[in-house]
């Protein structure tokens, strides 16, 4: 276990407020969903920040290096050594096999398999990627935007369980529709294959439906609205957990993974949390000072002092009036470039004036 104050960056003494400021720096820069996130470093963060926030789980994880919950001891036994499949399936343990999906439930952590690889469940929808592009405006908070989607949706006359009106589902009597058996070993926990009968199946229907032809699920065109956070960037992908294509026969939904993109603005580039935007004004303006009127990303105007012999190329920075900085608090800042516009035409009384300044050395 790493050390939670090393985790957060901060030492012993730091105070409940050096503890949240660290947190949300760190929260923000390795979020997931961030461009460049890290998923394990911020679970690692999140589990740092719970203790170290806590008073009373402080001062455990300071006294003895780690935080016991619920009461749990030190001493040997399933408490300490992780979870006891003797004690929670065995045969006195009343806990009753027949209402889980053992498929669902055991399929993606690889039990019943050999070398105990990593597999789907059967019956899971597939994921679905799409990219969705935005305007730069949407990004200055919540939008919910809709999203047109060709996938595998529940059959609505079966309810998504592939028997046709009222079919009674067969029962297997080798693994109670579980679609699993358990195995038992004379020495080590016991373990979980797929049934022969059913071969993971689990249920079977006397009659299929007649829309979906047993499947439970058919392939349509469905429109969903998605929230699409405040401060999201080109290139981070949102993760919708079961929008994806339905499963088999009641099986899980997959995933819905949707790849963010930004239009180009026409007066606005985007930098990180940073606006940058480009002003031209006249060189009386320029020289004698004034104030412009600026159009900001939201629509609002606000005014601009220009000071004094502002030369071309002079940025501003406006702060506050950029992105609002994703998964966090706050914007970034607005800065403006000033250029001096020279005009390609003149009237004979703006020569004639000119001509004056340069006499005078202008």
């Amino acid at each position: 276990m790493s050390d939670y104050y090393q985790t957060l960056g901060i030492n012993k003494t730091a105070s409940p407020d050096e503890v949240k400021q660290a947190y949300r720096k760190l929260a923000h820069q390795h979020h997931p969903d961030k461009k460049g996130g890290d998923e394990k470093k911020f679970k690692e963060i999140n589990e740092a920040y719970q203790v170290l926030s806590n008073q009373d789980k402080r001062a455990q994880y300071d006294q003895f290096g780690r935080v016991f919950e619920g009461g749990a001891s030190n001493a040997g036994g399933p408490g300490a050594g992780g979870f006891d499949f003797n004690s929670f399936g065995g045969q006195n343990s009343g806990f009753d096999f027949s209402g889980l999906n053992f498929e669902d439930l055991f399929g993606s952590f690889g039990f019943g398999q050999q070398g105990g690889s990593r597999k789907k469940p059967k019956n899971k929808g597939q994921d679905i990627e799409t990219e969705l592009s935005i305007d730069l405006k949407d990004t200055l908070k919540d939008v919910a935007k809709k999203v047109s989607l060709s996938k595998m949706v529940k059959c609505s006359r079966c309810n998504g369980t592939g028997a046709e009106g009222n079919t009674k589902i067969k029962e297997c009597f080798s693994c109670k529709s579980t679609g699993w058996v358990q195995q038992m070993r004379k020495l080590g926990p016991l373990t979980f294959s797929q049934c022969p009968e059913r071969k993971g199946e689990g249920k079977k229907k006397k009659k299929p439906c007649n829309v979906c032809r047993g499947e439970g699920r058919l392939r349509q065109t469905e429109e969903i609205e998605v929230v699409i956070p405040a401060g999201v960037d080109t290139g981070q992908t949102l993760r919708i957990d079961g929008a994806g294509e339905a499963g088999k026969r009641g099986g899980l939904a997959g995933n819905l993974y949707i790849r963010i993109a930004i239009k180009p603005h026409a007066l606005f580039e985007r930098k990180g949390d940073d606006l940058l935007a480009t002003y031209s004004i006249s060189f009386s303006l320029a020289t004698l000072g004034g104030e412009i009127e600026l159009e900001m990303l939201e629509g609002k105007k606000i005014s601009l002092k220009v000071p004094e012999s502002t030369q071309s190329g002079k940025v501003f920075r406006i702060g506050g009036k950029g992105i609002p900085h994703f998964g966090g608090w706050g914007r970034g800042d607005l800065f403006v470039e000033l250029v001096v516009d020279t005009p390609k035409k003149l009237t004979k009384k703006q020569k004639e004036l000119l001509n004056e300044l340069r006499k005078e050395g202008l």
